[in-house]
């Protein structure tokens, strides 16, 4: 799969490459990222590169870095992982690295890019995410979006030793 750039009107997605891994490294591993996603180990690089050269080669993430349109400063990453050919599914991340571009809306701008392109291009029929019960503007915004909570598939989980409400959400192709 042949993944392009993709413009919107405040942010643009173009594919990520090798060589945004270290920048990759240092936004995933940063504190004010990893206190939103459940797996919270450091990001190594052999882990990242790891991803590239089979999950990524093998079509089952694709993995955008988010952009600028304004001044092509780089903020974040958005992918979309868990990739199931057969069932016609995947699973949307995403974060922002830059802590100056927390709470600008960003997020919002991604999803109205990359939701199409997850039916159209990779052959999604339904994306779904899980995030903290706790991170309630991610909650806003994949609701505006129009992902649908799932409740029957909430998890609790342990996560840094407290018990920790998991949200299950499904966008299901139109």
């Amino acid at each position: 799969m042949t993944t392009q750039r993709l413009e919107g009107g405040r942010v643009y997605l173009r594919p990520m490459t090798i060589e945004d891994t270290d920048r990759i490294l240092r936004w995933r591993n940063s504190p004010h990222v990893v206190e939103k996603f459940l797996f919270r180990e450091p990001v190594t690089r052999e882990m990242h590169l790891k991803r590239i050269r089979e999950d990524i080669a093998e079509g089952r993430v694709v993995q955008f870095i988010i952009g600028l349109t304004a001044d092509g400063s780089e903020i974040g990453s958005q992918y979309f992982h868990h990739i199931d050919a057969a069932e016609k599914s995947g699973e949307f991340g995403i974060f922002i690295g830059e802590e100056s571009a927390l709470g600008c809306g960003y997020g919002k701008d991604v999803l109205e890019l990359c939701l199409p392109y997850a039916y159209d291009v990779i052959g999604l029929n339904c994306i779904y995410l899980r995030v903290l019960a706790e991170n309630t503007a991610a909650l806003k915004t994949y609701e505006k979006a129009g992902f649908v909570h799932k409740p029957e598939k909430d998890l609790e989980l342990d996560i840094d030793g407290e018990k920790r409400k998991v949200l299950y959400m499904e966008h299901v192709r139109a």
